[in-house]
C-alpha cells in the first residue's frame, strides 16, 4: 500500500466506528424499553396483612401508566404497603373495604 492509502485507512475507520456509534444511540433511542415508561408503584407486594392495621386502601386498576393492579394500603402509622391483589387474603381485605363504603 502507498503512503495516502495507509493515512486514508485510519481516517476511514474513525469515520466508520462515528457512524456506527451514532446509528447504534439513534436506534437506542427509537426503541427505548416500554418499561421505562411505566409507573409502577408496586414493585414488591405483601401476600397478606392485618386488617385492623389499616386506614384505607387504593386499588388502582391497569391503564397506561402501568398494566397491572395495584393495591396500596396506607397503614394507621402512615406507611404505605403493596398488597398482592391475587392473594385471597388481600382480596378479603378489598372486599370488606368496598363492602364498609357501599353502606355508608
Amino acid at each position: 500500500m502507498s503512503r495516502t492509502a495507509n493515512a486514508a485507512v485510519p481516517g476511514l475507520l474513525r469515520a466508520a466506528l462515528l457512524l456506527l456509534l451514532l446509528v447504534t444511540s439513534c436506534r437506542h433511542a427509537a426503541g427505548a424499553p416500554v418499561a421505562n415508561e411505566l409507573r409502577c408503584q408496586c414493585l414488591q407486594t405483601l401476600q397478606r396483612i392485618n386488617p385492623k392495621l389499616i386506614q384505607s386502601v387504593k386499588v388502582t386498576v391497569p391503564g397506561a401508566s402501568c398494566d397491572q393492579t395495584e393495591v396500596v394500603a396506607t397503614l394507621k402509622n402512615g406507611q404505605a404497603v403493596c398488597l398482592n391483589p391475587e392473594a385471597p387474603p388481600v382480596k378479603k381485605i378489598i372486599e370488606k373495604m368496598l363492602n364498609k363504603d357501599s353502606s355508608n
